[in-house]
């Protein structure tokens, strides 16, 4: 396993904040990582590193739209050579998805097909709330019908009251019994960074135990 590809049930689920989280641990336990976005939207600053992070575009929509207001082709071909790039140069490389996970990038092809020509493992990342049983088992066959393998799922309690709520309790057992798929744990909601990096260790750990 060189990448991983994380998948959000949706826009805004937690999948930057994981991102981060995973990044940190696998640097923390002596490995070579480097965290990738393939295409940002809604953003005014431009990278330096282009190989990093292919395509930024300034319009916060999905990419298909934000680059047709600029007038700009995606190019699937650079984002795998920006990913091998990297791929031949870090242990690992840990790319974040664009909102969910089937989000087009031209008005065929989707961003999650690149990630499924690269083998690339997927990380589903489920924000802990009223309606993700459904997303989920959306975004699970969605990913199977590739053929992609699951790495696991990370529950993300993105609010305080969330861990005191039977709904968010539920969860992840629902989706386990449905699915039975691996779930890595449940991220608590955390305001200082340093607890909430603490509460991601002992699921860092079983992400990198994965195969």
């Amino acid at each position: 396993m060189r990448g991983i590809f994380i998948v959000g049930t949706d826009t805004g689920v937690g999948k930057t904040t994981v991102t981060g989280l995973l990044g940190r641990f696998l640097s923390d336990n002596g490995h070579r990582a480097i965290t990738q976005k393939w295409i940002q939207t809604g953003s005014d600053r431009f990278p330096e590193d282009i190989a990093r992070q292919p395509y930024t575009f300034k319009f916060p929509a999905s990419p298909h739209l934000a680059a047709r207001l600029e007038r700009k082709t995606i190019s699937k071909a650079r984002i795998k050579k920006s990913f091998l790039f990297l791929k031949d140069r870090f242990d690992f490389v840990i790319v974040e998805g664009i909102g969910g996970a089937l989000v087009p990038f031209n008005g065929k092809d989707l961003v999650i097909d690149i990630a499924k020509e690269l083998d690339i493992p997927a990380l589903l990342v489920v924000a802990n709330k009223l309606g993700c049983i459904n997303h989920t088992l959306l975004t699970i066959e969605a990913i199977k019908r590739r053929g992609m393998k699951i790495i696991g799922i990370i529950f993300n309690n993105s609010q305080s009251g969330e861990r005191k709520n039977i709904i968010s309790k539920d969860n992840p057992r629902i989706i386990k019994k449905l699915t039975g798929e691996k779930i890595l744990g449940v991220l608590p909601w955390r305001k200082d960074k340093a607890l909430l990096y603490r509460a991601f260790i002992p699921i860092g750990k079983k992400v990198f135990s994965y195969e």
